[in-house]
Formats: structure tokens, sequence, C-alpha cells
């Protein structure tokens, strides 16, 4: 009998580890679609950035509703990003929880950017929240929502 307990006890454990490894990989694979959004502003390129949104997804910046990611691509971020000298981010941070097949992360950050008439430089602290879903074994954002305010 206590062997039979032993081995119950112990699949458990293994069963428990497992899906704490899976959730593990899980938030590390959601954030990894995070950074590489960050990283296609920061290159002040949308190459690939179409990727890490689904088709319906919903953009919010500030208090406006820019529609899906593609309409926020072609009429706000792509000509912003074509006009700057540099973007940065800086102090980034990211905050993941998990509730599959949805991740939903907070990121502050402070963001630097560069204009190039007469290297003028804007610099704010931020805030993105984002609600990924897992499609096809692949994390997709859906929906993002960010926001600004003048850096201390």
């Amino acid at each position: 009998m206590r062997t039979k307990l032993s081995i119950f006890i112990a699949l458990l454990l293994i069963g428990a580890v497992s899906v704490n490894a899976q959730s593990n990989n899980d938030t590390k694979a959601a954030e990894q679609v995070m950074k590489a959004y960050k990283d296609g502003v920061e290159s002040l390129s949308t190459k690939g950035l179409t990727n890490l949104f689904t088709k319906d997804s919903e953009v919010f910046e500030s208090g406006g509703v820019e529609g899906t990611f593609d309409h926020y691509l072609e009429h706000h971020l792509g000509p912003e990003l074509g006009n700057f000298k540099s973007f940065k981010f800086s102090d980034y941070k990211i905050e993941t929880k998990l509730d599959l097949p949805y991740a939903f992360t907070t990121e502050t950050y402070i963001y630097t950017i560069v204009l190039p008439e007469g290297d003028r430089t804007i610099k704010k602290s931020g805030i993105a929240t984002s609600v990924l879903k897992k499609v096809s074994g692949e994390w997709k954002i859906m929906k993002t929502h960010t926001s600004s305010r003048n850096a201390k």
C-alpha cells in the first residue's frame, strides 16, 4: 500500500513539475512576442510586425481607438517611425499572467524619441497592457493599449 501511495505522489509531483515547466515556456514565449514588437519599433522597421498580431487585433493608444494592427501600422505607426531618427526603450519591465489560451502582459518603460530636425528629443514614461492568444501553437497579440506621460 505504501509503495502505491509513494508512486501516486511521485506521479502527481512529476505532473506538477511538467505543468509548471510548460507555464514557464508559455510565459517566455508570450514575452518574446512583446520583445519582438519592441525591438521592431526600436529598429524603426515595420518588417514582420504584422505577424505578431491576430488579424482582428485591436490597438488603443492614449485614449484613442486605432483599429486593427494593420490599420494602425498603415495610418499611424509606420508613418511615425519613418519620421524618427531614433526610438529607444529604457527601464523596461514586463509582467505576464497566464490563463491559457491567453496571456496578459503589463509593460512599463521610458521611451526616448529623437526627431531629425535639430535632434529634438521626446522622453516619456509609458505603460502598455496587452492580451495575447495562443493560436496554432504561436502567441499573437489580440489587444494592446498604450499610454504615456512626461518622464520625471
